[in-house]
C-alpha cells in the first residue's frame, strides 16, 4: 500500500505586512507548495530504479518451516513479496487468518498475491476479502504494476485459460508495448520437473502470448525449487518450496537448470531496467543457485 504524506496546517495569526515583504512570503510559499508537492510525489511514487522482489509460495500453512522462511526475508530485506499462491488446505477466512497471517502477514501492504488451487474454490470467503482489507482496495484476480524498471503480470491460472477468455485479451493487451522487461506470474507452472504435478499444457496460451514479450515467468505448486533453461526466450522459475511439504523431482530432466528438492526457500530478484539477478536462497540463508537475466527495455 502506497502512502501519502501528511500535510500539517498551522493557523497564524492576522498580521500586516509591506508589499515587498509579502512578495517574499509568496514566493517562499510558492516553492514550500512545489516542494510538498515534491515530497507526496516521492511517497506515493512505486520503487523506482531498483527494487528487491521475493517469489514464494505453497508455504502459508503456520509452519514452522513457513516461518523460517519468511523470517530469511524479513531479514534481508524487500520492496515486494509476490505470493505465488496456496493457503492451506482450503483458503478460507479461518485459513488466512490463522495460517497465512502469523507467517506472511507483516509483509501484507507490499504483497503481489495470485491464487492457488488451494485458494479459488473458497475465494469470495477467503483470498478477496483478506486481500481486500489488507491493500485497501478490491484487487482483480489479474492485474499489472511496475517496479524496478520492469512491468509486473499477475496471472491467474486458475480461472478460464482458453482462447479467447477475457485474461487473455487483457494480457495481449499489456504486452503490446516495446522490449521484454517483464515478468508473469502465476500459480500452476506450464513447465515442471515435479513428479506430483508436472506440466500444464493449458497453460500454453498465456505462455505464448508471452513470449518476444517478456523474460521472466515464476510460478508455484510444486512444492519445490526449478529454474529452467530459457524456453522460446523465457526462463522459467518454479518457487514452491515455502514451507509445506516437498515434492520429488525428476532429477535427469534435460530442461532444467537447477533442481531442489530437500530445502525450503525463496526466490530473490533484483529488479533494474534492462536486467534481473536472480537467487534461490534457502531458509537458512544460503544461496543455491544464482545469475543474470538481461531484457530489452
Amino acid at each position: 500500500m502506497l502512502r501519502r504524506a501528511r500535510i500539517k496546517v498551522r493557523r497564524q495569526p492576522f498580521v500586516w505586512i509591506g508589499a515587498a515583504t509579502l512578495a517574499l512570503l509568496l514566493v517562499a510559499g510558492a516553492l514550500a507548495l512545489l516542494s510538498g508537492a515534491l515530497e507526496r510525489d516521492a511517497a506515493t511514487a512505486d520503487v523506482g530504479s531498483r527494487a528487491t522482489v521475493w517469489a514464494v509460495g505453497d508455504g502459508a500453512d503456520g509452519g514452522e518451516e513457513a516461518k523460517a522462511v519468511a523470517n530469511m526475508i524479513a531479514e534481508r530485506g524487500l520492496d515486494r513479496l509476490i505470493y505465488l499462491g496456496d493457503v492451506y488446505e482450503d483458503g478460507t477466512a479461518e485459513d488466512f487468518d490463522l495460517r497465512y497471517e502469523p507467517v506472511y502477514g507483516r509483509f501484507r501492504e507490499l504483497t503481489a498475491p495470485t491464487p492457488g488451487n488451494h485458494d479459488w474454490p473458497q475465494h469470495e470467503e477467503g483470498y478477496d476479502p483478506y486481500w481486500r482489507e489488507a491493500l485497501g482496495r478490491a484487487l482483480s484476480d489479474h492485474y499489472s504494476f511496475d517496479i524496478g524498471g520492469w512491468q509486473i503480470l499477475s496471472v491467474n491460472s486458475e480461472a478460464a485459460r482458453e482462447d479467447p477468455s477475457e485474461q487473455l485479451a487483457w494480457l495481449r493487451e499489456e504486452l503490446a508495448g516495446p522490449g521484454n522487461c517483464r515478468l508473469a506470474f502465476w500459480h500452476r507452472a506450464r513447465f515442471s520437473a515435479g513428479t506430483v504435478h508436472g506440466d500444464h499444457p493449458y497453460m500454453e496460451p498465456f505462455w505464448d502470448a508471452l513470449t518476444g514479450k517478456a523474460s521472466i515467468v515464476v510460478n508455484g505448486h510444486e512444492h519445490n525449487m526449478q529454474r529452467f533453461e530459457p524456453i522460446d526466450g523465457l526462463t522459467e522459475f518454479v518457487s514452491g518450496a515455502g514451507g509445506h511439504e516437498q515434492y520429488p523431482l525428476v532429477s535427469d530432466d534435460p530442461r532444467l537448470a537447477f533442481g531442489n528438492d530437500t530445502d525450503y526457500g525463496a526466490l530473490r530478484l533484483d529488479l533494474e531496467p534492462g536486467v534481473a539477478t536472480f537467487a534461490f536462497v534457502s531458509q537458512d540463508g544460503r544461496t543455491l543457485d544464482s545469475g543474470v537475466i538481461p531484457c530489452e527495455p
